[in-house]
């Protein structure tokens, strides 16, 4: 019974060696998914704070485009209003160019009158002042003056 004895207290000598390296084993692989999941979590984390970065970097940029747009605008909006004024003052001009032009072709009008007027005065003189001359027109077959002395005013005025 001693060699029985001796032979249970080896196995249990086994069983707890068996068992330790069984938890050692364990331990072991425990170990092993903990540094598994550890490399994970770092290389998920170092991803996060890339994708942080990249974000930061296109909110910045973003960020940059949107100063420059409402600058952009803000000078816009002066060069609009700038020529809002210019459009103002050139209406205004305008105006009072299209009003002296009304009165020019006014006078215009006026004087074009006066020179009909003129003309039908001249045309009117030049009938009235129109002369014969005695050489041009053939003789009379009597033995008088072609026009008595008196009766000829034009070619009298014309001889003074």
């Amino acid at each position: 019974m001693a060699a029985f004895r001796d032979m249970v207290e080896v196995s249990n000598w086994l069983l707890s060696l068996l068992g330790a390296n069984r938890a050692e084993a364990q331990q072991r692989r425990l170990l092993g998914s903990y540094e598994q999941m550890m490399e994970r979590l770092l290389e998920m984390q170092d991803g996060a704070y890339r994708q942080l970065r990249e974000t930061l970097a296109v909110e910045e940029e973003v960020a940059q485009s949107l100063l420059e747009l409402k600058e952009c605008t803000r000078q816009g909006d002066s060069e609009l209003q700038q020529l809002e004024v210019e459009l103002q003052r050139t209406s205004k001009e305008d105006t009072c160019v299209q009003a002296r032009l009304r009165q020019l072709m006014t006078e215009l009008q006026e004087l074009r009158e006066m020179e009909e007027e003129l003309q039908r005065q001249e045309r009117g003189v030049d009938e009235d002042n129109t002369v014969t001359i005695p050489s041009a027109v053939p003789p009379r077959p009597h033995s008088g003056p072609a026009h008595p002395l008196g009766q000829c005013t034009a070619l009298a005025e014309v001889h003074q």
